[in-house]
């Protein structure tokens, strides 16, 4: 933990995993500060970097069917160029929600959200295969979700 972090920091933190929405008076009541001096720890907190934005996490049921896939891709040796190209690429397809590199047989592993197995497939050969430097993807598709979270662990309060 970094060191000028406190334990009302960490509180105010996880608070705000919690429900960003929240007011600095309910964050205040919830860790046991004054309005104020919680605004400014609030402030302080985003101006050091520790909080990254807010954002509304919307219910994708309430847009119909959809599933994750998550499709692991082999890549070619890849010119600095043509990995800037793939990364580009890969930030403009709106489908791809997460993006990591890998250890191991694969090199990236992409969290796909698709409507169902068909458009997935036409997925893969009309924009996975045409990324730069991809040679194979494998594929796996979710059943169900068991825990899809944002907040991070921090250390003890």
């Amino acid at each position: 933990m970094p060191a000028e972090l406190d334990r009302l920091d960490l509180k105010i933190l996880d608070r705000l995993q919690i429900n960003a929405a929240e007011t600095s008076s309910e964050i205040a009541d919830q860790v046991g500060l004054s309005q104020s001096p919680c605004w400014r720890r609030i402030q302080r907190l985003k101006a050091e970097g520790y909080v990254k934005g807010e954002v509304a996490i919307l219910d994708r049921e309430k847009f119909g069917e959809s599933m994750y896939i998550f499709a692991q891709l082999k890549m070619s040796r890849l010119s600095n160029e043509d990995r800037e190209r793939f990364v580009q690429s890969i930030h403009e397809i709106d489908e791809i929600t997460e993006a990591y590199t890998l250890f191991g047989d694969m090199d990236v592993m992409l969290k796909v959200l698709a409507p169902n197995i068909a458009w997935y497939q036409n997925f893969t050969f009309r924009r996975l295969l045409r990324l730069p430097g991809v040679e194979d993807v494998r594929s796996t598709a979710t059943l169900s979700e068991l825990k899809n979270t944002h907040r991070i662990p921090l250390p003890d309060m």
